[in-house]
């Protein structure tokens, strides 16, 4: 089994680190300057705060580090050493880190985090978990790659893209929910998706929003040949859109929200169309999982715990996410409905079972082939093996990425 070995690893705190957020989700206040800008005391870059009806909560409410960006001998290591920790270089640990970014439905890690959710899992299974916020979410998919931290809020062609093709055998342990509409497409002078045609698209290039672009253009038969795409920053993409210059944006919650407020906006097509496609999860290093189940056991009943306050809608949990998600209630709620969270963890473990989930990562690793992200090398979509309870899709002798509902299950059993 290739893995990163994490026997060596530094404690993410004393490297100085956050956790991350999703492709095209909201920089929060606090979020560290470009390299670009200088930074001065108690400066911060924040070009979408002016967008938003309320700023995102200080840094000092959450156990938030300042990620610097991998350097590039880290990325060369993570993504050419031979990433291989044997059973006998494992060891048990009792101190763990994850990280989440700012999205609906990773809200739930902050309000875990904040009133203690995650400690009193932890306590129970004798282990400490640092749950930390990153404000750049490819950013934090890097740091989980080069090792460290344990376990990320990623999606699932994001896993497969970054860890699992650059050899870090990687687990979804929670899938979280699918985006039913948090991600949309928004044309100016126009109400129709086909007029997308001949048009520049602005959006975080080859991350999921790139492949939900993909499907929208499907569906009015059009192709990536029909369009020009152009890269943007998720902190960027809300501002930019005010430009003259940008014609079209594909961007998701909170941005999206801020942008279909703004003048001569038309979201044309939403990931509602594409119902379960894009799953947001909660994915640990295998091996670590492995070594230390109590690690998936305490994120596993913390994540269900709070689930159980979002289906009783409780005012005071989704007041926390809320503000942490840089609105009020009434938007975090309006957020959540385009977001179909597995708050049942029955009908989770149903998804992880079902025969859906392999056709829905082949499509996905269809795609990721075709657009060269599994590797310059791969000789095909399946070069990277992806297991689920129902089979395997890829490579048998390569599986890099793990759908285990094991956790969820022993959770269920227990209530």
């Amino acid at each position: 089994m290739a893995v990163a070995d994490s026997s060596n690893r530094p404690n993410a705190k004393a490297l100085g680190y956050t956790a991350g957020q999703k492709p095209g989700r909201i920089r929060c206040s606090d979020a560290p300057m470009p390299p670009s800008f200088p930074l001065a005391v108690g400066g911060c870059y924040d070009p979408l705060q002016a967008h938003f009806p309320k700023p995102c909560i200080p840094k000092a409410y959450f156990k938030s580090l300042s990620l610097a960006p991998l350097s590039a001998a880290l990325v060369l290591a993570a993504l050419t050493s031979p990433l291989s920790a044997t059973s006998a270089q494992a060891q048990e640990r009792d101190e763990f880190s994850v990280c989440w970014s700012i999205y609906a439905g990773w809200m739930p890690w902050a309000y875990a985090d904040v009133e203690g959710v995650v400690d009193k899992w932890a306590d129970e299974y004798g282990i400490s978990i640092d749950v930390v916020q990153v404000n750049d979410y490819v950013e934090s998919i890097n740091q989980f790659t080069s090792g460290n931290v344990d376990g990320c809020a990623m999606t699932n062609m994001d896993v497969l893209t970054i860890p699992a093709a650059s050899g870090v055998d990687s687990t979804a342990l929670i899938i979280n929910d699918y985006s039913n509409g948090n991600d949309g497409i928004v044309l100016k002078g126009s109400d129709d998706l086909a007029d997308i045609e001949g048009r520049e698209v602005n959006l975080v290039q080859f991350s999921v929003s790139h492949y939900f672009l993909a499907r929208a253009l499907q569906s009015v038969g059009l192709t990536e040949r029909d369009i020009e795409t152009v890269n943007t920053s998720d902190a960027d993409i809300v501002g930019l859109f005010s430009s003259d210059t940008t014609e079209a944006v594909a961007a998701w919650n909170p941005q999206l929200s801020a942008i279909a407020e703004m003048p001569d906006s038309n979201v044309v097509y939403t990931s509602a169309e594409i119902p379960g496609e894009i799953l947001d999860m909660m994915v640990i290093n295998t091996q670590t999982l492995a070594d230390n189940p109590a690690l998936g056991h305490a994120l596993v009943g913390a994540w269900y715990e709070v689930m159980d306050l979002i289906e009783a809608d409780d005012e005071n949990a989704l007041s926390i996410m809320a503000d942490a998600a840089g609105t009020d209630v009434e938007g975090y709620r309006n957020q959540l409905d385009a977001t179909y969270l597995y708050t049942d963890p029955a009908e989770a473990i149903e998804l992880m079972e079902s025969p859906e989930l392999i056709e829905t990562m082949e499509r996905v690793a269809e795609f990721s082939f075709e657009h060269g992200l599994l590797g310059d090398m791969a000789p095909n979509a399946g070069v990277v093996g992806i297991e689920t309870p129902s089979g395997i899709f890829g490579d048998e002798s390569n599986v890099q990425l793990r759908f285990d509902p094991s956790f969820t299950q022993a959770y269920l059993d227990a209530q």
